[in-house]
C-alpha cells in the first residue's frame, strides 16, 4: 500500500481583474470637458453677436423735484462708462444709440436737499423696460438691470 499523497499541486494564480471604474471616470471627464467647450463656444458667439448690434436706449425722468442728479450707463466701443447730469427742472429725456451694449445697465435718479417726487424709466429697443419712483430729500430711484 502506498501512502496517500499530501502534496497538492499549486493552483496557478488567476490573472488580475481589470478595473473598469478608472475608464468610466475618464469617459465622464472627457464628456464634461467637451460639454464645457461647447457651452463656451455658444456663449462666445452670442456675446460677440450682442456686442456688434446697435441698440437704442431711452432714459426718462418726470416729477416735481427741482434739484436732481442723474447717473446713467453709456457704452462706447464695447466699454461701459458712466454719465452724470444735474437738472434743475423736470421732465427730462435722453436717448442714445450704441454698439457693444451688454445687459446690466444702470440709471439712478437722486433727489437733492429740496426733495420732491421723481419717476425714472429706461426703455431698450428690444422691449426691456425698467421704472422706479422716489420721494423726499436725498431719495433715490433706481432703474437697473436693463
Amino acid at each position: 500500500m502506498s501512502e496517500p499523497s499530501t502534496s497538492e499541486e499549486p493552483v496557478p494564480p488567476s490573472p488580475p481583474r481589470r478595473r473598469l471604474w478608472p475608464w468610466v471616470l475618464l469617459m465622464i471627464a472627457v464628456l464634461l470637458a467637451l460639454a464645457a467647450g461647447a457651452v463656451s463656444a455658444v456663449l462666445s458667439h452670442r456675446i460677440s453677436a450682442e456686442g456688434s448690434r446697435t441698440v437704442h436706449i431711452r432714459y426718462e425722468v418726470t416729477g416735481t423735484a427741482e434739484d436732481v442728479t442723474l447717473t446713467y450707463s453709456t457704452w462706447r466701443d464695447k466699454e461701459l462708462s458712466t454719465g452724470r447730469l444735474t437738472l434743475r427742472s423736470l421732465p427730462w429725456a435722453g436717448e442714445l444709440d450704441t454698439r457693444g451694449f451688454m445687459s446690466g445697465g444702470s440709471f439712478v435718479v437722486r433727489l437733492g436737499r429740496s426733495g420732491g417726487e421723481v419717476a425714472c424709466a429706461v426703455t431698450v429697443d428690444d422691449g426691456t423696460h425698467r421704472t422706479a419712483r422716489a420721494s423726499g430729500a436725498f431719495a433715490t430711484a433706481r432703474c437697473d438691470g436693463f
